[in-house]
């Protein structure tokens, strides 16, 4: 029997990110998924540290690194066209079902129930997939700002956009993010030394 399930999740490098934008610098969903995970480890050692929170940052972490693998079948659909009506974001999600789905089958039976609950966010860990969307989101400000800051104009309205629906999020540590650690990816190597 053929496990192809890491075979095909290498092949995350493959699907670029922000396909109706103008890029200076093309992003993949290999190099998203990484950023997303720091971020969100970081978000989960800030709310146990500075919060009272009580929550396991490396499970976080790993969360992050599979939340987007559906996209290896789907690709990466566009938010606007995503959410555009509730009929097309239903049968997105049924789509990304489908492809999850898809993904566990190609793992032997014996490790599919270890994998199942990195794609399927169960109660349980509800507040640890909060932070992984939060992290989400800070890693897509980011690639805006990044594009911003090299004369790119086609992410001004997608930076405000993400950054508005971060702050909608509630979620503090975000904002502690944002405040902490964002205004240094303004910077240069040499003024960041």
């Amino acid at each position: 029997m053929k496990n192809n399930f890491f075979a095909v999740i290498s092949r995350m490098k493959y699907i670029n990110r922000w396909a109706l934008m103008r890029n200076t610098i093309q992003e993949n969903l290999s190099e998203h998924t990484l950023e997303t995970a720091s971020i969100a480890h970081v978000l989960a050692i800030m709310r146990n540290k500075r919060h009272g929170g009580n929550v396991d940052p490396e499970r976080c972490a790993l969360l992050a690194m599979y939340h987007d693998c559906t996209e290896i079948i789907t690709g990466d659909l566009p938010t606007p066209i995503k959410y555009y009506n509730p009929e097309i974001r239903d049968a997105y999600g049924e789509i990304e079902e489908n492809a999850k789905n898809k993904l566990l089958s190609y793992l032997p039976d014996d490790l599919k129930e270890e994998y199942e609950p990195l794609f399927v966010p169960t109660e349980k860990e509800k507040e640890l997939w909060q932070l992984v969307k939060a992290a989400d989101k800070i890693s897509a400000l980011i690639k805006c700002i990044d594009e911003s800051n090299m004369g790119n104009n086609d992410f001004k309205k997608a930076e405000s956009s993400t950054l508005n629906a971060i702050q909608k999020l509630n979620c503090i540590e975000a904002n502690e993010f944002l405040t902490e650690f964002l205004p240094a990816y303004g910077l240069t190597l040499d003024e960041q030394a």
